[in-house]
């Protein structure tokens, strides 16, 4: 079985589009996959909320006009709808990510990795959910399945910091800088979030017996 690690943030909107298109890849291919899923953080030092609104925030980071950020937005949404995911960037509430990454580890923990994943996208683009408060991250656990004792537990805690930051420590280690990365058998790497016959055409080759996929490096 092929074995794949996904270095991602909960509030990357490729991340998202990167791990569905990763699914219909697979679905179509037949290709049995182990999922892992690696945090990356693409602002640690954020805070916890940031009041300003998403076009603006965008617009501020990046030196753009308001109208550039909510045309970036617009097109990041098309995308979103090609791959099947109806985002509502006007509804994010942004913030720090480092509690929704412990919360995925538990998850992960219990067998419920991909689930946790699906259910954080699907909180924080679709709906609004803010993923830095311990209120909503419970509620998101308990919909996972998750004893509330064990939620509470974590969230006063610094349960799973060490699994976060070691997963940033790898990231870094092996040069990543961006995400989504597909790891793929701990040996080659596939960066961004791309198009379902591109990751079609790249696991088929590097699900080769014979092959080694150093072409597709």
């Amino acid at each position: 079985m092929m074995r794949i690690d996904i270095w991602s943030d909960v509030a990357c909107p490729w991340c998202y589009v990167g791990k569905r298109n990763l699914e219909t890849a697979l679905t179509e291919t037949g290709i049995e996959a182990e999922i892992h899923w690696r945090a990356f953080e693409l602002d640690p030092s954020a805070p916890l909320s940031v009041e300003t609104a998403t076009a603006e925030n965008k617009a501020s980071k990046y030196n753009l006009t308001l109208e550039q950020a909510e045309a970036m937005n617009q097109q990041m949404t098309e995308t979103a709808r090609d791959a099947g995911l109806n985002y509502r960037l006007d509804l994010i509430k942004m913030g720090n990510t480092f509690n929704a990454h412990r919360l995925a580890k538990l998850a992960e923990g219990r067998g419920r990795g991909t689930q946790a994943a699906e259910r954080l996208f699907a909180a924080y683009f679709t709906e609004g959910a803010a993923l830095s408060d311990p209120t909503t991250l419970k509620e998101i656990g308990v919909g996972l399945g998750l004893e509330a004792e064990e939620l509470d537990a974590l969230l006063s805690s610094d349960a799973f910091a060490n699994e976060v930051r070691a997963d940033e420590d790898m990231a870094h280690e092996a040069g990543i800088t961006a995400v989504p990365t597909f790891v793929i058998d701990g040996k080659f790497a596939i960066p961004g979030a791309q198009p379902v016959e591109t990751m079609i055409r790249l696991l088929e080759r590097l699900n080769e017996p014979s092959g080694t996929g150093d072409e597709e490096r």
